[in-house]
């Protein structure tokens, strides 16, 4: 008896089953890219921006390609992470955060594949960014310093993710660089009124945004241990609550204390700070994991709030409180 497929449905189940394969490799791929992290990399972006628009001095499409390089920077920093994790080890059967792109499939060469276009895609929106917005060239090694810190976070001889300096440079490029940069390009100056109310968001964004990493790295206390130094395994998983909670604090503090009104924009986002401090120390290991979006929403939405509320006040023919 002859029980072989004919040839069409034979050739519809090769393509069927390709199909399932590239599927479950998108999947993976989207996996690695760890979107729920994106809005913290424009919480910088969107209040520098929206505050250097009380005095624009740039293309209409600058803000665009601006979100565009956050974006980009952002998931190449996700892939490279990946990648050094798994590459040193770290990304074991014992860690404690949700499984991304390798195990599920990806392999190492389509994960590299990813990287390189996602660094090509940096430099290209940047240079853009940069056209358009009629700002000095001298922007542009600014621009490769970010997607050097991108890809170095656990990549290369020396990564600083695995020596305790993450948190160092996450505050300059999350913080000080994305908020006063991005109000740069829009504004062609740092500070369009008193230097406070924008020096004061750059360093909130980049304290929340350690407070993001920090939380992150206390849930991995376990499988990093050995591999890497992050902070919370250099001062204990009580001290690194305790520096949590101070990171917390003094982010939403420099939003409020500006010495404007517009600070009162910190009033709707506190219960959600005050809803994961609480959860950060109720929680341990696995459980932590939902503190890490609660955190990076809240401090989306205040930079958003700030950005918005101090473009009005200046804006404004007329007095809004």
């Amino acid at each position: 008896m002859n029980c072989r497929l004919p040839w069409s449905l034979n050739n519809y189940v090769i393509t069927a089953l390709r199909h399932h394969v590239i599927t479950m490799q998108a999947r993976a791929l989207i996996k690695s890219m760890r979107l729920r992290t994106l809005p913290l990399s424009l919480a910088g972006v969107m209040c520098g921006g929206i505050m250097g628009y009380v005095q624009p001095a740039c293309h209409p499409g600058t803000h665009i390609f601006l979100v565009l390089t956050a974006v980009f920077l952002q998931i190449l920093s996700n892939l490279s992470n990946e990648m050094g994790d798994y590459r040193s080890g770290v990304d074991g059967a014992d860690r404690q955060g949700p499984a991304y792109g390798m195990a599920n499939g990806l392999t190492e060469k389509q994960l590299w594949c990813a990287i390189n276009i996602m660094v090509v895609l940096c430099a290209l929106s940047g240079l853009t960014m940069v056209w358009l917005s009629g700002s000095p060239w001298w922007l542009l090694p600014l621009g490769a310093a970010a997607i050097w810190a991108a890809t170095h976070y656990t990549l290369g001889k020396k990564p600083y993710g695995y020596i305790g300096l993450g948190d160092l440079f996450v505050f300059i490029f999350f913080g000080l660089v994305s908020v006063l940069g991005s109000h740069y390009v829009i504004a062609h100056n740092l500070f369009v009124t008193h230097p406070i109310c924008t020096f004061a968001p750059a360093v909130g964004v980049g304290l929340l945004s350690v407070a993001a990493l920090n939380v992150n790295n206390i849930r991995d206390m376990a499988s990093d241990e050995g591999l890497r130094k992050t902070v919370p395994l250099r001062i204990g998983k009580r001290g690194a609550k305790i520096y949590q909670t101070l990171l917390v604090v003094l982010g939403v503090a420099c939003f409020a204390w500006n010495g404007q009104d517009f600070g009162l924009c910190v009033l709707p986002t506190s219960p959600f700070f005050l809803w994961h401090i609480i959860g950060v120390w109720r929680r341990d290991g696995k459980r932590l994991d939902p503190m890490l979006p609660l955190l990076v929403i809240t401090t989306f939405v205040l930079a958003l709030l700030y950005g918005d509320v101090f473009n009005v006040t200046y804006t404004c023919p007329w007095p809004i409180w």
